[in-house]
């Protein structure tokens, strides 16, 4: 009888301990695919470790609660090469483990997975890291996406070319729907403000090295000025080979490309002469910022980018809209979670970079950040508050984002 109590015992325990260990183990999966392969690898690489930097900090505090139970996060990665039959597949494989949202980074791979994030039982929260207007309008529910949108760029370096008297410009920027919506935002606004566009000569930047003819053709026209970019790593080559070509007029970058990153490329600022693109991370001096930088570069052995910044806080927010929803698998809710999730906001002196809410269309309110290379040296960075409506909200955001190095302008549209 005591061996047979003690079983009983031995038995309980054991149960107890499985079902503490079920608990423990419950997940929320997320999945990322991207470019882990090829040209645009870097860029690639560098949305994964902001997501998965922000998954292994939730989950070493303990994971988040949902109606009282413990989750943490699994984070799967794929693969795509920029292949949208690929993305979509990556993504359903991910739904079939059964993730909640999908990270991404290149709207040519974001807009074929929003044909089916709404798909009933089959519901996932796009997590679209991508600046281009469109995805806002594409008429998905289920879209967040992390970075600014690039209207907000267009105008502020448009205007910085033309009051340089540049009024010449050529265009070398990356192809694909981002590259085709930037350069007809670009051209069209330039053009309002008395600019004209001497060559559109778009390049792959995902898959090609050599950008000689496009940027022959480009320098044939004489410009004041270029507007180039795709990923970091190729614009750099583009810079490079311009100048080595004979160039010596200006740069505006689009901003998928990262100035911080292409002067370690390129070795210094020296050859980009006058240039303007976005800021780099650590040029804004938020305390999270440079908490971010320290702990990012000693676990990634890399240098910080906004694809990194902006793609761990954008986790972050998920993680926050979940406990909000009350909800690890309703998709609808979760979405619907974010704005009250960002309310009161993520700010810079913990995270990388302020959020101050959501747009109804799913645009995280981040403010655009600035910085331009004057005679081969950095100026300091300006940011920029797109989206307040009226002073009172203006002087609210400029508050709370302002750093004393850091100039913060109302971009009225």
């Amino acid at each position: 009888m005591k061996q047979w109590k003690y079983f009983i015992c031995l038995l309980s325990v054991l149960i107890a301990s499985l079902v503490a260990g079920w608990a423990v183990a419950d997940e929320i999966v997320i999945g990322y695919t991207g470019p882990l392969s090829g040209p645009a690898a870097e860029y690639g690489q560098d949305i994964f470790n902001g997501v998965d930097m922000a998954v292994k900090e939730i989950n070493e505090a303990g994971g988040i609660t949902v109606k009282g139970k413990k989750y943490t996060f699994r984070l799967e990665k794929l693969d795509d090469r920029v292949d949208p039959t690929q993305a979509v597949n990556n993504a359903r494989r991910f739904r079939t483990n059964g993730a909640i949202a999908v990270f991404n980074g290149v709207f040519n791979t974001i807009a074929p997975m929003m044909k089916i994030n709404e798909e009933k039982g089959n519901e996932f929260i796009m997590m679209a890291y991508t600046s281009t207007p469109k995805v806002e309008f594409l008429g998905n529910k289920l879209v967040i996406s992390t970075t600014v949108d690039f209207s907000t760029y267009v105008q502020v370096f448009a205007e910085w070319a033309l009051r340089k008297g540049w009024k010449k410009c050529a265009m070398v920027v990356t192809l694909g729907a981002y590259g085709d919506e930037w350069r007809a935002g670009f051209k069209e606004y330039y053009e309002k403000k008395g600019g004209v566009i001497t060559a559109d000569k778009p390049a792959n930047y995902y898959t090609e090295t050599d950008f000689s003819p496009q940027l022959a053709a480009a320098i044939a026209t004489k410009p004041d000025v270029m507007l180039i970019g795709g990923p970091s790593a190729t614009t750099a080559l583009v810079i490079e080979q311009a100048r080595n070509m004979g160039y010596k007029g200006g740069f505006m970058l689009v901003d998928q490309a990262k100035q911080d990153y292409i002067a370690v490329l390129l070795k210094g600022t020296k050859i980009m002469g006058d240039l303007i693109g976005t800021a780099g991370v650590v040029s804004i001096p938020f305390d999270g910022a440079k908490a971010f930088d320290k702990k990012y570069t000693a676990t990634y052995k890399r240098m910080v980018t906004w694809e990194c910044a902006l793609n761990y806080t954008g986790m972050h927010a998920l993680a926050k809209a979940i406990v909000t929803a009350g909800s690890v698998d309703n998709a609808y809710a979760i979405r619907a979670a974010f704005p009250k999730a960002l309310d009161p906001p993520m700010l810079g002196d913990k995270y990388p970079n302020s959020v101050f809410g959501v747009t109804d269309t799913g645009r995280m309110l981040i403010m655009a950040s600035v910085q331009t290379v004057t005679n081969g040296k950095f100026d300091p960075s300006v940011l920029y508050a797109w989206w307040p409506k009226t002073q009172k909200e203006f002087e609210t955001a400029r508050e709370l984002g302002r750093t004393p190095q850091n100039e913060v302008i109302w971009l009225k549209r």
